[in-house]
């Protein structure tokens, strides 16, 4: 098989990313007290890891930064799409489990 994912490989990526955003998630809500916080943070994480521009081309250089970006955004492959978006399912999970333990009475720090 060359260049392409097998069934496996796509689930065990699509499982590493929801356990990595939520711990992450978990983390972030727990030190921070802003339950949603890395649910809106993943755009930009997935921005981080799908283009490939500076992050001040996209001040400086506007005009050509965006467009790459949203070149890149149209041309993902079904399993990419699958795995980022697992990813934000593990920033959400981590966000409604965090306001389960605060509405059971945990206090984290």
């Amino acid at each position: 098989m060359t260049g392409g994912f097998s069934i496996i490989q796509l689930i065990l990526s699509m499982l590493i990313f929801i356990v990595m955003f939520f711990g992450i998630g978990f983390l972030l809500n727990m030190l921070l007290r802003a339950t949603w916080f890395m649910a809106f943070l993943y755009p930009i994480v997935v921005i981080f890891i799908v283009d490939n521009v500076s992050f001040l081309d996209y001040f400086f250089k506007a005009g050509t930064a965006f467009p790459a970006l949203g070149h890149r955004l149209a041309s993902l492959q079904l399993a990419d799409i699958l795995i980022l978006a697992s990813g934000l399912v593990g920033a959400i999970i981590a966000g409604i489990v965090m306001k389960i333990l605060r509405k059971m009475g945990y206090q984290m720090f």
